[in-house]
């Protein structure tokens, strides 16, 4: 399996773990110029804006140790943009899920970052 498809099915697997918490995927892989988020969701009056990490092994860490003081940057310019692209005026936050295996498995979620 290609590192392509290998990143696909995590985040397919994330968006299914989302939605059997309630969350509704407003958007997967968005992007600009500059950005990309990989999940948009949606849950209440809450948007959350979610990075998907996944290892093929826990032996090269979580999938969280990989989100720095860079990352979390980009990952709140990117929400601006989509912000602002979709005119939402509501709150809005930023997760993290990490996945690990194969086929992935949820590890950790982590949202309100």
């Amino acid at each position: 399996m290609s590192s392509y498809a290998r990143g696909q099915a995590a985040e397919d697997t994330a968006a299914q773990y989302l939605a059997n918490k309630q969350y509704r995927i407003i958007d997967r892989n968005w992007r600009t110029k500059w950005c990309e988020i990989d999940i948009v969701a949606r849950k209440d009056d809450c948007v959350y804006f979610v990075e998907v990490k996944y290892r093929k092994t826990a032996f090269s860490g979580n999938g969280l140790d990989y989100i720095t003081q860079t990352k979390l940057i980009q990952m709140s310019r990117a929400a601006e943009s989509w912000v602002q692209a979709n005119d939402w005026r509501r709150q809005y936050d930023l997760a993290v899920i990490a996945l690990t295996g194969n086929p992935p498995v949820v590890t950790r979620a982590l949202f309100t970052l």
